[in-house]
């Protein structure tokens, strides 16, 4: 893997584990140019709109993958979810985040074998 494409994830992860704040998750939800074109702001005000408890949901500049968007980036379990739609958001929301079960058919085949 490139080390430009990691660098976005190594800070968003830095940010995550040193913040202090009471969080079991972060949801960060790329706004950078590409996925907005693919309906970002909409997977961000969907997941916005799920209160989970212990899950901070966060905008996020590049994550690294463009043309895959818009992505999804879960920490600290570190799973990349791809070509998220707000109505698929929902799923993540419930099975990922309140279960603890991430949404196999949606994960990021690169990160995610």
């Amino acid at each position: 893997m490139r080390l430009y494409i990691l660098r976005p994830y190594v800070l968003c992860l830095d940010k995550f584990m040193g913040n202090g704040a009471n969080f079991r998750q972060r949801v960060l939800v790329c706004q950078n140019r590409t996925c907005r074109k693919q309906g970002a702001r909409k997977v961000l005000a969907a997941f916005q709109a799920q209160l989970v408890p212990g899950v901070e949901i966060e905008s996020s500049s590049c994550l690294g993958q463009c043309g895959m968007g818009p992505m999804v980036l879960v920490l600290p379990e570190e799973v990349w979810y791809c070509g998220v739609r707000a109505d698929e958001v929902l799923a993540i929301a419930q099975r990922h985040l309140r279960e603890g079960k991430p949404v196999t058919a949606m994960l990021y085949k690169k990160f995610h074998h």
